[in-house]
């Protein structure tokens, strides 16, 4: 059955479904309304979808959103994370479907928000968890549900941000908590979510520490480089310092940004080391989980590769997950944003090795796949698009596990804040499963 999708928040993010609407799921439905502050944005896809040979369909500012409903049986929500709910619970009272990017939201009140709304409504939500199904996660969760290291007691978690990727989060949006959470909720979500998949448990305690270390314009990187520019757009260093977005020189980031500049304000490139930065860069914590399992977890945005560590103990052995997506970052792919794909195909690997109690080690094998996150990226759109199919490994996931992978970076922060462990009761939020 062909479907009628709204998009509603048209920055990057929305490529994933333009694309997967104009290309190989347009069999699916069609694109027929966009919504977002920023017309200049709006434009842009709709010069996309007319380059698909399809007309251009109408365009919504945030307040006309009642009548986006009206045209649509289904709504994609990648705005800001802190405006997620508004969107995700009228659409759920209109009784439509909803696919949300992660974090499902940024606050426990507006995880309660959206799981009223879904339980009333006549709608299906989707949160769209993208990890769970890139092959080697998805082989993870395969061998912890086969038994094969037992119960599992302890799981260490270690993420690697490099200074292409994870400085971005700093010159964006994202450095303001209100619009994120902070990364221990915009980012760690992935993580925590992977976890209680994994697990098949939910967290009960929390206890983290975290801090603004290398970013910001008070640490030591910024008193090397002296004085800085408040952007990369037309500064005098721009082509030559790597932390220094520039972006006239992608044309995607042209367009969607810098055109867009005069509607709202909005930079999209302001210096990593500027005043402003509110988010933390350095994280770390401790959570229990019902099952009694207990997770170590560790965040760094400024490390020199990227990827991530994940070890499992369990009483009949042990798994070890090594992933590194990129060995280094090439000074030019951060000059250059066209020429950071090309950087990930240096010294990429993965490797899970199962070491059971008694035996050799075994190198589990994983299969990969055409694509984003290993192929990952697009079973989660057949998922999305054309329908959960009888998936044993449980990857869609709907508001419950948006709610727990939302309140353990919540509960982290504020255990952060005050010093003391936090116990996880659902933030007023009834969850289920």
């Amino acid at each position: 059955m062909t479907r009628r999708y709204a998009l509603v928040g048209l920055g990057s993010r929305a490529h994933l479904y333009v694309d997967a609407l104009l290309g190989d799921w347009r069999d699916t439905g069609a694109i027929v309304a966009l919504c977002d502050s920023n017309q200049t944005r709006m434009a842009y896809h709709n010069r996309r979808i007319q380059a698909a040979g399809l007309p251009p369909v109408p365009t919504y500012a945030p307040e006309d959103f009642a009548t986006v409903l009206d045209a649509a049986d289904v709504v994609v929500v990648t705005s800001v994370d802190a405006t997620h709910a508004r969107y995700v619970v009228a659409a759920l009272d209109a009784g439509r479907d909803v696919v949300v990017e992660k974090p499902m939201a940024t606050e426990a009140a507006a995880c309660a928000a959206i799981a009223e709304a879904a339980e009333r409504s006549a709608g299906r939500l989707i949160v769209t968890f993208n990890y769970r199904y890139s092959p080697r996660n998805s082989a993870v969760r395969q061998v912890l549900a086969e038994g094969r290291i037992g119960e599992v007691t302890a799981v260490h978690f270690e993420w690697s941000l490099d200074t292409l990727h994870g400085a971005d989060y700093f010159r964006r949006w994202h450095r303001d908590p209100k619009n994120s959470g902070g990364l221990l909720v915009h980012k760690s979500t992935h993580h925590f979510d992977l976890v209680n998949w994994w697990l098949d448990a939910a967290p009960e305690l929390v206890f983290a520490q975290q801090g603004l270390r290398f970013y910001g314009d008070t640490n030591p990187p910024a008193a090397e480089l002296g004085p800085r520019p408040p952007r990369g757009h037309g500064a005098p260093g721009l082509g030559e310092d790597p932390f220094l977005l520039d972006l006239a020189a992608d044309p995607t980031l042209k367009a969607l940004y810098l055109d867009a500049e005069h509607e709202d304000g909005y930079l999209r490139d302001q210096d990593v080391f500027s005043p402003g930065v509110e988010i933390s860069d350095t994280m770390s914590l401790l959570v229990r989980y019902d099952n009694r399992a207990q997770l170590t977890y560790a965040l760094h945005a400024y490390a020199p590769w990227e990827g991530y560590r994940v070890v499992f103990n369990g009483t009949a052995g042990r798994l070890e997950l090594d992933v590194v997506e990129r060995a280094w970052t090439p000074r030019e792919a951060a000059i250059d944003p066209s020429a950071a794909a090309h950087a990930f195909d240096d010294g990429y690997r993965e490797r899970l090795t199962l070491h059971r109690h008694w035996e050799r080690p075994e190198e589990v094998p994983i299969e990969r796949g055409d694509g984003g996150h290993g192929g990952g990226d697009r079973l989660l759109l057949d998922d999305v698009l054309r329908g959960a199919s009888d998936d044993p490994l449980g990857r869609q996931a709907g508001y419950p596990a948006g709610v727990r992978s939302v309140l353990t970076g919540v509960a982290a922060n504020e255990s952060a804040r005050t010093g003391a462990p936090v116990r996880l009761v659902d933030g007023g939020c009834r969850i289920a499963g």
